[in-house]
């Protein structure tokens, strides 16, 4: 694979491990009950964050199927091909959810600051459950056996350090859990995720410098 794919698969990386950490600084909390959580909801904020995490995950396979046209001609081809496949499949399911969030209830709070009423909040626990959120938790489990054969075949290869692919396989299949932290742990958490995409994207754009290729 050329250089420049090479590139542009590791920036792909970089500005979504980027994006998963400004995603939850930027994003409200807030009592989701009342008039506050509505005006959470309605602000710019809200969205312009939750739009961040939408662009977050759909860079991610871009920056994955570079691993797996970095692996071409190897014994490791099938498997990175499984982990793009995996990924793909995985933020398709997540996403809706996301949109939802986005837009769903952004308007839900435009409309009930516009009434006053924080009545009109209690909507948003329905557009969070039912056949959408179980597809939004298949989807990020997908994902996370996604990032586990990325780790696994980063550990298999000669090409790179072993355990490249470690912060990312961390991160990733720490998204569920983190819904349940606060703000600064969900923070953190973008910010391991943004490790785990770095180094990844460093070992992409340096697989052809043998001063940075670790044969164990």
């Amino acid at each position: 694979m050329s250089h420049k794919h090479n590139y542009f698969s590791a920036l792909c990386l970089v500005i979504s491990g980027i994006l998963f950490v400004i995603y939850p600084a930027i994003r409200p909390f807030s009592d989701e009950s009342t008039l506050e959580g509505a005006s959470a909801f309605a602000s710019t904020e809200w969205l312009i964050a939750h739009i961040f995490a939408i662009i977050a995950f759909t860079l991610l396979p871009l920056g994955l199927l570079g691993l797996h046209n970095s692996l071409k001609g190897t014994t490791l081809k099938s498997l990175a091909y499984s982990a793009v496949l995996l990924c793909i499949f995985g933020i398709g399911l997540t996403l809706p959810f996301y949109g939802g969030e986005s837009y769903g209830l952004h308007a839900i709070g435009q409309e009930a600051m516009k009434r006053h009423s924080a009545d009109l909040v209690s909507i948003a626990n329905v557009v969070r459950s039912g056949p959408g959120l179980i597809l939004f938790a298949i989807g990020l489990l997908l994902l996370a056996a996604s990032s586990i054969i990325v780790s696994i075949t980063i550990w298999r290869s000669e090409r790179y350090h072993k355990w490249r692919g470690i912060p990312f396989a961390l991160g990733i299949s720490l998204y569920i859990p983190q819904f349940f932290a606060g703000q600064p742990l969900r923070v953190a958490h973008g910010f391991l995720v943004f490790i785990g995409c770095l180094l990844i994207a460093v070992s992409l754009w340096r697989q052809d410098d043998s001063n940075y290729v670790k044969k164990e």
